[in-house]
């Protein structure tokens, strides 16, 4: 079986699971079969081979920021082999620079931001903030990027954040667009220090789009994931197939792309 790498998993405490997960369901009005504790989202990667896994939360507010991460260091601890983490950071915190050390001291490897939950624009001084840090700790952020119903991580919000760091690792989940995802690709491939993810992208998207897009951005750019506890790996990974690529791009994309960014060997 194919070795893979599921590169965007949100897991939660066992006792706040099922409230995050309505959050999101909510939120997005889809139905969920998940239910975002550490367990599931290993048997659910079983099925199609996941050897490894990026997981990490959201905080929105600041004073969620140090438990989370607690949260996450401490999954992560438990099985090294099989689990990177990325921490969270809130732009309305009063120690931003203390919440990221507190991170990188708990051993995450990363950031993971989401403007349209924590509410605050990628084009705005706060967000410019945030990535100052991230940019001198030298480490990669997974932003949640797109939502035709807010202006908070559409391209236009993107662009000048990229821009603004261009030697920093930004892994723009679900195309760099979330709903916009032809504007999106249109704007934003060929940015070089952005990388994309898959997730919550192909249920929308045809094969044929996917795989424009996929090549628009380059094969070596763009990473699979499933957005757990949204999406099933098993439908997702059929979705996946159905593009088209070849086994050497489909290898890059399922396991190469993301061992890299992760250092996994």
């Amino acid at each position: 079986m194919q070795k893979v790498i599921n590169a965007h998993c949100h897991i939660y405490p066992e006792k706040i699971a099922s409230k995050a997960v309505k959050g999101i369901r909510d939120f997005y009005d889809l139905d969920m079969s998940l239910n975002g504790k550490v367990d599931n989202l290993i048997e659910d990667g079983n099925k199609v081979g996941v050897v490894h896994y990026l997981v990490h939360s959201v905080a929105t507010t600041p004073k969620q920021v140090r438990s989370i991460n607690e949260f996450i260091s401490n999954v992560v601890k438990e099985r090294p082999d099989l689990f990177t983490g990325f921490g969270t950071l809130h732009p309305d915190s009063d120690d931003i620079e203390g919440d990221f050390e507190h991170l990188i001291d708990l051993g995450l490897k990363g950031v993971k931001l989401h403007p349209d939950f924590q509410q605050f624009a990628l084009n705005e001084d706060k967000a410019f903030k945030l990535g100052e840090v991230i940019n001198e700790g030298n480490v990669p952020v997974l932003i949640h990027c797109g939502d035709y119903r807010y202006n908070y991580s559409n391209p236009e919000q993107l662009k000048p954040f990229l821009e603004k760091f261009p030697d920093m690792l930004v892994i723009g989940a679900h195309f760099a667009g979330w709903s916009v995802w032809a504007e999106a690709t249109e704007k934003l491939a060929g940015t070089p220090n952005l990388y994309v993810d898959l997730s919550s992208s192909l249920y929308e998207l045809s094969p044929q789009d996917a795989k424009k897009f996929i090549y628009k951005y380059g094969v070596d750019k763009v990473l699979w994931g499933t957005d757990y506890p949204m999406w099933e790996a098993e439908s997702e990974m059929e979705l996946f197939h159905k593009i088209g690529l070849t086994p050497e791009e489909e290898n890059m994309i399922l396991y190469e792309n993301s061992a890299k960014i992760l250092g996994i060997q």
